[in-house]
């Protein structure tokens, strides 16, 4: 659920030290990307529609947030 995303993904994504991770909140439509930083996340950024959400990690990766919950929302009524 939802605590799991949000925290619990967290701390176990930062044990097994990865790097960097996106969350995507369909329910607030925000993309929320976290790197890591010693033995922490911080949020790099939290973007929203009209908004290029972008990775620290991978120089030139980029997503358009709109589209992404657009893509999301086309692909669950065609279920």
């Amino acid at each position: 659920g939802r605590k799991r995303d949000l925290q619990e993904k967290r701390e176990d994504y930062a044990e097994a030290g990865v790097p960097e991770y996106w969350i995507v909140d369909p329910i607030e439509q925000k993309i929320s990307v976290l790197a890591l930083e010693n033995t922490n996340y911080i949020v790099l950024g939290e973007f929203l529609p009209g908004d290029v959400a972008t990775s620290k990690l991978l120089s030139g990766l980029s997503v358009d947030v709109a589209a992404t919950f657009k893509a999301a929302e086309l692909f669950c009524k065609s279920r």
